[in-house]
């Protein structure tokens, strides 16, 4: 598996708004740490892939309900009736910390893989907002127990709930999975390096969720539709 981004994006600076972002990104993840994970392994994570897949593709529809001029990206205003449609309440600021964080490729789009991570990022942040929870509709509710999915298994990573991932916490829970394996070692410092696409040391929710998309072949669908 290769790395989420390019070695041109992986060199890009955070920008003040992705670090203010990140912030918020950390504090939600360590209150949603205080009630534990009900993850046991990696492996378990692993097993999840095929329906995790399944459930993350079925945002497409969603997404192409969003890109209203079907150019294969949401753009700023689209996100903003996004959002509004969902009654899902940003600040102005907050949707241009969420754009620029997400838009990996700074393309000054969207794309279905950024879009699922846009999607879970709010669900995260929202947790305690019912408004993202209303839409039936639109298929949010179906959504959920997948997302969630995926803060769980953040949070398992996350071993001293500090909201980050460090390369020890991921050795850690591979050799949870791989006792015994020399392999192990290798394993959780590919899987970190696929993560850490900053090369900073430490795994944010975001990163995660970017890796987890190329992980399951998010990005490989994306390739197709180009194509």
């Amino acid at each position: 598996m290769g790395g989420v981004v390019g070695k041109s994006e992986s060199s890009r600076k955070f920008s003040i708004h992705e670090t203010k972002l990140e912030a918020k990104m950390v504090e939600a993840m360590q209150r949603r740490a205080a009630k534990g994970s009900v993850m046991k392994s990696f492996n378990s994570l692993i097993l999840k892939f095929p329906k995790i897949d399944e459930s993350l593709r079925n945002c497409k529809a969603i997404f192409e309900q969003f890109d209203e001029d079907s150019n294969g990206m949401i753009d700023q205003e689209e996100m903003k009736k996004c959002f509004s449609k969902l009654e899902v309440s940003f600040t102005d600021e907050e949707i241009i910390d969420l754009f620029e964080a997400c838009d990996i490729n700074e393309d000054m789009g969207i794309k279905f893989n950024e879009f699922i991570v846009l999607i879970c990022l709010v669900h995260l942040l929202k947790d305690d907002n019912k408004a993202v929870h209303t839409k039936l509709q639109l298929g949010m509710l179906e959504l959920e127990a997948t997302f969630e999915t995926l803060v769980d298994a953040f949070v398992f990573l996350d071993k001293n709930k500090d909201g980050y991932v460090s390369k020890s916490e991921m050795v850690e829970a591979i050799n949870e999975t791989t006792t015994g394996e020399r392999s192990s070692g290798r394993i959780a410092m590919k899987r970190f390096e696929e993560m850490d696409w900053d090369k900073n040391g430490m795994v944010n929710f975001k990163e995660f969720l970017f890796a987890f998309t190329r992980w399951i072949g998010i990005d490989d669908l994306e390739d197709e539709d180009e194509d």
